[in-house]
């Protein structure tokens, strides 16, 4: 488990893991940047009282140098990939090393499941699940049990990682993608299970969602620029859309001084394009809320176009090769 400032999830993220029902041994690794919120004191307490617990140091303080140095300190032949956001449940380990025996994949993975407490983590969590949201892969929304292109974290063999390099450590986000393209180039094969389903807490503010979205469309839209043949068409939805609207709403803008100098006012049809959207996110807030609960509804409507629009905008940027100008501002969010 790689983490930097997580002293609000990371507690319970480690005692799930310390609460697995797995016959066997295991360790806990911990790759511990450098946190000013607390992390560290926090994560070395709980090393202290736990002897199974392993703290290594992440001086680099991004995602894949954590997991990199903590799959170097580790000592047993099979990894599984944890997030400090994350909570699994009892049996995960031991459903994940049985998947891996019995389909003899180079990694299984299962179900990022969204769950939040607040009324705005409520809503990110239902936009995560939901296949306008973020797209409606397995790993979000479910699906039959199979070889897939990625899966939610991953339970790996050890010696499947070494073969392949581990993780491209110049990838802040999407590493896990690029990992799973590799280990497939190599006659690996990546399987998804629905029966391994981890709770995830999406960030708890507007202002963190954005950051993470921008960040995440980033670095996808610098994979799509890198491996333009392993896209796919959802990728696109988006950015698509962010320049849709945009263009929309200049061409509408164009036609109100048309109006005003006496034209035709031809171009204020470009607001159709932000009122269809704008229509969009009303039906998917009125469809996709409807046991949450009037905040969790209010809440989507906001939620819902921050994800569209900073992932789309991050895309863009990544895909336009700018990504090594934004990446320090915004890689070291984990």
């Amino acid at each position: 488990m790689p983490v930097l400032n997580e002293a609000s999830h990371v507690r319970a993220a480690v005692q799930s893991l310390l609460e697995q029902d797995y016959d066997g041994p295991f360790e806990v690794t911990l790759a511990l940047g450098p946190s000013i919120d607390g992390t560290t004191e926090l994560v070395e307490e709980m090393a202290a009282v736990d002897p199974r617990i392993r703290v290594v140091a992440n001086e680099v303080g991004s995602t894949p140098a954590g997991l990199n140095i903590a799959i170097r300190a580790s000592t047993f032949p099979v990894v599984i990939r944890v997030d400090a956001h994350s909570v699994l449940p009892r049996d995960y380990a031991r459903i994940a090393v049985d998947t891996l025996q019995r389909t003899g994949a180079d990694n299984v993975g299962g179900i990022m499941d969204a769950q939040g407490t607040a009324p705005f983590q409520k809503a990110v969590a239902r936009a995560y699940s939901t296949r306008i949201g973020l797209g409606g892969t397995p790993l979000h929304v479910g699906g039959p049990e199979g070889e897939a292109e990625t899966v939610y974290l991953g339970c790996f063999r050890r010696d499947s990682l070494l073969r392949v390099g581990m993780f491209d450590e110049g990838i802040k986000r999407g590493q896990d993608w690029e990992l799973n393209r590799r280990l497939r180039e190599h006659g690996g094969s990546v399987w998804f299970t629905p029966a391994l389903k981890v709770i995830y807490r999406p960030r708890p503010s507007l202002s963190r969602l954005a950051r993470q979205m921008v960040s995440t469309g980033l670095w996808r839209g610098e994979l799509a620029r890198r491996f333009p043949e392993s896209n796919g068409m959802r990728y696109f939805a988006p950015p698509v859309m962010v320049l849709g609207v945009t263009i929309g709403i200049l061409l509408g803008l164009a036609g109100l001084v048309q109006v005003l100098l006496g034209g035709p006012g031809w171009l204020l049809l470009g607001f159709l394009a932000p009122l269809a959207y704008l229509l969009i996110v009303v039906a998917a807030t009125a469809l996709s809320t409807r046991a949450d609960g009037v905040r969790v509804a209010l809440w989507f409507l906001v939620v819902l176009p921050c994800i569209h629009f900073c992932w789309g905008i991050g895309f863009l940027l990544g895909y336009l090769k700018l990504t090594n100008n934004i990446s320090a501002h915004t890689g070291r969010h984990q």
